[in-house]
């Protein structure tokens, strides 16, 4: 029996498969993990107990629950969150905690110093977008200007996937799909990293090298092979982002194609035909050489109901056990969430109002409202949430033709057909092993065992979620609700936020 493995490292989880040359599953594995604060902003994961020991135990899982010979393991590849920022030594050692994606949003001091420093037209010529929490670059300036030690101590600034890689062939490669969320440290234009005028920028050296997703890096190293139980020799891939390999394992592959991915957050990537550039969506080159898409990211989805219910019951750890409750609860509430307003950017806005100092609320509170129509309004804010991103894309003609929903959160009945609802688009629910499932897809081209263009067959579609049309007038009213609260509210958490800050 021959297999390929797949290892995504998310933010609050690990995920592993084995996939057969037909695609069907051998094993599948889960680890959980947490994200640590240690200030407002700042969000961060221990790559040692997190990345590394994540992808180290789950693919001891596979292997074991699978019963397979590590010698029947044809190719691995990984996927991680990004993009994050850890600076390692020359012996691949984190010199820190690694700074997460754009959850993370210590850095405006940084990237009002990169705009000054290179101005607006010439960020948007190198990066085809504008600086936000989501780029990488001025983390990396973050660490030179706070952490200088650090910052001159790094070998390398290397993401998730950059640095599981690096330990098991001790090659440094970054993928592009990856690279290009670093801007403006990344030209498009040709392909490879400038660093010309930015403030607190790395050393040239400092930087992986650059390869696609679907390229071979190298193989397990026999320190390696020890350490995770694979066979030394085993072809390892460069790996991807996360939502890049999410898409590609729901289907999305040609221009129109979108995946709306419900986790901790929601991402959307849409295919497209050519390079586009936009202040409002993150371009980027796809997995495969000459694909490209348009990305859009909010900041709080999953992570808006767990915290909901962490206040509602302390102690429950189950992701899985999260969304049941919430589910339940919400299902009790009706379309409206009697008249209970929630905004979830508790870390925040990503697209398209790029406001890393966004805070969450509740609005319409009365003593008839009760838990389930807090759990309701939490949901439908997300969903709100997810339908404004939408709708960025549709500002700059990219409508998406086809959605298709994965991730944990579609698991939520009411999450999902509440997004449908409030944007209008119909989605297909995908299932599968999620971004696990579309790195082993990845490996299995990469090694032959099947083509990018007979993937569909390793696709899962499960059902269709269409949006209720009698719903569309109370959901209008609802969206012009939700923008005008976060507008009303927006120099008030201003203040809120300075006065925390002056508390600290």
């Amino acid at each position: 029996m021959t297999v390929v493995l797949g290892v995504d490292i998310g933010t609050y989880e690990t995920k592993g498969v084995l996939l057969r040359a037909d695609g069907t599953v051998v094993a599948r594995a889960r680890r959980q993990h947490r994200v640590t604060v240690p200030r407002p902003g700042f969000v961060e994961h221990d790559p040692e107990t997190v990345w590394w020991a994540g992808f180290v135990e789950v693919t001891a899982r596979l292997l074991a629950e699978g019963d397979v010979d590590p010698a029947e393991v044809a190719a691995v590849a990984c996927s991680g969150i990004g993009p994050c920022v850890l600076p390692i030594d020359a012996s691949g050692r984190p010199l820190r905690t690694a700074i997460l994606y754009g959850v993370d949003t210590r850095a405006d001091a940084q990237i009002a110093a990169t705009l000054a420093a290179l101005g607006e037209d010439e960020i948007m010529e190198r990066s085809g977008t504008t600086l936000t929490s989501q780029s990488a670059g001025p983390k990396v300036s973050w660490l030179h200007d706070e952490e200088p030690e650090v910052f001159a101590a790094a070998a390398h600034f290397v993401t998730c996937q950059t640095f599981v890689t690096g330990r098991l062939t001790g090659e440094r490669v970054t993928d592009h799909a990856t690279a290009a969320y670093y801007h403006p440290l990344y030209d498009r234009r040709t392909g490879d990293w400038n660093l010309d005028g930015v403030p607190g920028a790395p050393r040239r050296d400092q930087l992986p090298d650059l390869g696609w997703s679907s390229d071979v890096v190298g193989e397990v190293t026999p320190t390696a092979a020890a350490a995770t139980g694979l066979r030394a020799g085993t072809p390892v891939l460069v790996g991807a982002p996360d939502a890049a390999v999410e898409a590609l394992s729901a289907g999305v592959r040609r221009p129109g194609d979108m995946m709306l991915m419900y986790g901790s957050s929601h991402f959307l990537i849409e295919v497209v035909d050519r390079p586009v550039s936009s202040a409002v969506l993150w371009p980027a080159p796809y997995v495969f050489r000459d694909s490209y898409i348009a990305a859009a990211g909010t900041a709080t989805a999953g992570s808006f109901t767990r915290w909901y219910v962490d206040i509602l019951a302390p102690g429950t750890e189950s992701i899985d056990e999260v969304f049941t409750e919430i589910a339940d609860l919400a299902a009790r509430s009706r379309p409206g969430a009697r008249g209970l307003l929630a905004l979830p950017h508790l870390s925040g806005e990503r697209t398209p109002l790029f406001d890393a100092g966004a805070r969450g609320g509740f609005l319409g509170l009365s003593l008839e409202h009760d838990r389930g129509d807090m759990a309701r309004a939490v949901l439908e804010g997300i969903a709100q949430s997810a339908a404004e991103a939408l709708r960025a894309y549709e500002a700059e003609s990219l409508a998406p033709s086809r959605i298709r929903a994965v991730g944990g959160g579609t698991k939520n009945a009411v999450w999902l057909q509440a997004i449908s609802d409030i944007s209008g688009y119909p989605q297909e629910v995908v299932g599968g092993s999620g971004a696990a499932q579309g790195d082993a897809m990845l490996a299995a081209c990469a090694v032959g065992m099947t083509r990018p263009d007979r993937l569909d067959d390793w696709v899962d579609v499960q059902r269709a979620v269409a949006p209720r049309t009698d719903l569309a007038p109370l959901y209008a009213r609802q969206s012009a609700a939700y923008r005008a609260f976060y507008r009303a509210t927006r120099d008030i958490v201003s203040d809120l936020n300075e006065l925390r800050s002056h508390d600290q």
